[in-house]
């Protein structure tokens, strides 16, 4: 264990909300899923939630907010405060919290309205009318789905939000206060409302592009903030003064449109809240009572704000926190792509108060006592892939295509197959230590090892090439890929530190000589290739990641996420790209959520690259591709043809007896695919 470097003594301060003592300024800021009543389901003491949370307070994070909770449950159509025996198991579970040292605040949301993530099956459910009467008592789309005046679904065309009554908005007043009352006494430090954030509900009703009221609810700023100001003030009647409640809340809401972020820098028209209203807002929040402002920016609209992909730049939500913290006197916390040590600089200067951060808890719920530690290389960085957190994806015409599986379990983790699932994942020491031969070094591979070692068995890796890392090596070579770079230091690291046989350069073509022995093939997957003329002048996806040399004008064949990938690197790099794609979107995937596709959607149309969809490809030739598109051949001019159409499995050999097949080689999937099946094939041998 090493000392800590100074530069993040400030995150290691006291702090207060209200009459509470915070210990740190580190915050763990809510996801869906890390819910300690139940998520999407009936409402219970949740013993996976709490192990999580627990895990974390353990490891010196100062305030802790599990995944927000609707006061109305969705499915089933419960009322939170409704459930005596949960608030029990809380307040029994709350001790043992509380030896931590660490507080923890409750979040609760009146809900999503416009926002409500739609699937197929919901719109089914929806637009059959007796379906929809039957559907009522698990699923009321009609009553989830209300808005502050009609509008559009986020995911859909075929279930819009109505207006909400006023008698529906004090029902949803007086839940607030009922809920805060059961879990003050439960004995959890305070709640927090979410919120006039994101677009959800509550903001909806603050956004004038989405508020459309003639009553005491809309129109003026303080009409359009009574509904959030109401909750608070009813909280404070019910709990006292004292009792702490925070908002989650977006200062700007980066939005142009219904379905149209703005991105970083771009110019463009505030629909929502811009910074001159959220300068009044915040003070009129804090005369109601609020006594903390959890901040980020965007909304649904403009999710890649709140849900930063790799492509935004890191602290992307921290100068609009510090700029509005001018504007109250109640303690601020920033949120989004937070750095820990320009978060310790912005404390120490005393620009915000807290340091919000979440997915990073998912990678690895021990990083802050790493970071104490000086340990910074052994924290496994989270990506900000959202293949396990948060993949709620979208393209034309598909509402949310996602796993039932993934919608019900939010808050895995792609990179880290035990969060939130240790019932399953989990490491079970052998007693019956083997050599296990691993043929190939890639991540798949690397997962495999360590999770075999931790178990006590040998792992031995051969590796065809000088270096462990796959395709990984390439995938993660983008100018914008730091995060991917260190997982790949990451898991090299642990083959060090583990003690991992490994054989570099030494191809296996023959598994005869290990015969008997266990073995996992991890050999990944081969391009796949296109049976049209001058195919074979294009270069393949993998290939340019490597050398990178491309001509000015450059063609990318298949506009999938790493087809948009590279031609956003290209892009950035100045060259003119232009994407063909035979879909009629791009990144027309299960898995990619819609806060990173929605991104790079939008900053192609913004930069004006142009598209090409529904568009098939016919030949390649010297400095041109033809392609046809609604039964027309168009050429396109280009110097250098990049071809991602996707991967094919390259196992040597088939699956039998004590031979197991992991990642690409089994089935072509994404990170998250080859590292839990690393991860459960390693606990099986």
């Amino acid at each position: 264990m090493g000392k800590m470097k100074t530069i993040y003594e400030p995150l290691f301060t006291p702090w207060k909300i209200g009459n509470v003592e915070i210990k740190n300024r580190f915050v763990l800021t809510s996801m869906g899923g890390t819910n300690l009543l139940g998520w999407m389901e009936n409402n219970h003491f949740d013993r996976a939630g709490a192990e999580f949370i627990l895990q974390v307070a353990k490891n010196n994070c100062g305030l802790v907010l599990p995944g927000c909770q609707p006061v109305y449950n969705p499915m089933f159509g419960q009322w939170l405060y409704k459930n005596n025996k949960m608030y029990e198991d809380l307040k029994n579970w709350m001790p043992e919290f509380h030896k931590t040292g660490a507080k923890l605040f409750v979040q609760l949301t009146a809900g999503f309205g416009r926002s409500f993530t739609i699937s197929k099956m919901m719109e089914t459910l929806y637009t059959n009318r007796l379906l929809r009467t039957v559907s009522k008592p698990f699923m009321d789309l009609d009553k989830i789905t209300a808005s502050a005046s009609e509008s559009p679904n986020r995911w859909s065309d075929k279930v819009p939000s109505r207006e909400m009554s006023k008698a529906e908005i004090q029902e949803f007043i007086d839940a607030f206060a009922k809920t805060a009352k059961k879990l003050q006494y439960a004995g959890v430090d305070g709640v927090e409302i979410h919120a006039v954030h994101e677009g959800y509900l509550l903001d909806q009703f603050t956004l004038k592009y989405v508020n459309k009221r003639q009553d005491e609810y809309g129109g003026s700023l303080q009409n359009r903030y009574r509904f959030a100001a109401e909750i608070v003030k009813a909280i404070k009647k019910e709990c006292g003064k004292d009792f702490p409640v925070s908002l989650r809340y977006s200062v700007v809401s980066k939005t142009k449109d219904f379905r149209k972020g703005a991105l970083p820098g771009e110019e463009y028209t505030e629909v929502g809240r811009d910074m001159k209203e959220s300068e009044e807002a915040v003070k009129f929040l804090e005369e109601a009572g609020y006594d903390m402002l959890n901040c980020d920016n965007g909304t649904y609209d403009a999710w890649y704000w709140a849900h930063p992909p790799i492509y935004m730049p890191e602290n992307c939500n921290l100068k609009d926190v510090e700029h509005i913290r001018k504007f109250c006197s109640i303690p601020v916390v920033a949120a989004g792509r937070l750095d820990p040590e320009t978060a310790a600089r912005s404390i120490r200067e005393g620009k915000i108060d807290g340091a919000g951060f979440a997915r990073q808890f998912l990678a690895d719920s021990e990083w802050i006592s790493k970071l104490m530690n000086d340990e910074m290389d052994d924290i496994r960085p989270c990506i900000l892939c959202h293949n396990g957190c948060f993949n709620m994806c979208h393209y034309k015409g598909v509402p949310n295509d996602q796993d039932l599986y993934d919608s019900l379990h939010l808050a895995r983790c792609a990179v880290n197959a035990e969060t939130m699932q240790t019932d399953k994942h989990y490491i079970r020491k052998t007693d019956s230590p083997k050599n296990v031969i691993i043929v190939g070094g890639g991540i798949g591979g690397m997962e495999t090892a360590r999770v075999l070692k931790l178990r006590g068995h040998n792992p031995i890796i051969y590796e065809a090439s000088d270096q462990l890392g796959g395709t990984f090596i390439p995938a993660s070579s983008e100018s914008y890929k730091g995060k991917l770079r260190d997982l790949l230091k990451w898991y090299r690291k642990k083959m060090k530190d583990l003690d991992i046989e490994i054989h570099l350069n030494e191809r296996i073509t023959d598994l005869e000589r290990f015969k008997g022995m266990d073995i996992v093939v991890a050999t990944g997957a081969v391009a796949r290739k296109l049976n049209v003329p001058g195919f074979e002048k294009t270069v393949e996806a993998c290939e340019y990641l490597k050398n990178k040399e491309t001509g000015k004008r450059v063609a990318v064949v298949g506009g999938g996420l790493t087809g948009c990938e590279i031609a956003y690197e290209l892009a950035l790099e100045g060259k003119d790209v232009t994407i063909v794609e035979m879909k009629d979107d791009l990144i027309a995937q299960t898995g990619v959520c819609l806060a990173n596709s929605s991104y790079l959607r939008e900053w192609f149309e913004l930069h004006r690259v142009p598209v090409y969809l529904e568009t098939s490809l016919k030949e390649v030739r010297d400095k041109e591709i033809i392609c046809t598109k609604d039964g027309k051949d168009m050429t396109i001019p280009c110097d250098t043809v990049i071809s991602s159409v996707g991967y094919v499995p390259a196992p040597m050999t088939k699956e039998s007896g004590k031979v197991r097949l992991v990642g690409d080689c089994k089935d072509v999937g994404n990170l998250r695919t080859v590292i839990w099946r690393a991860y459960e094939v390693a606990m099986k041998i």
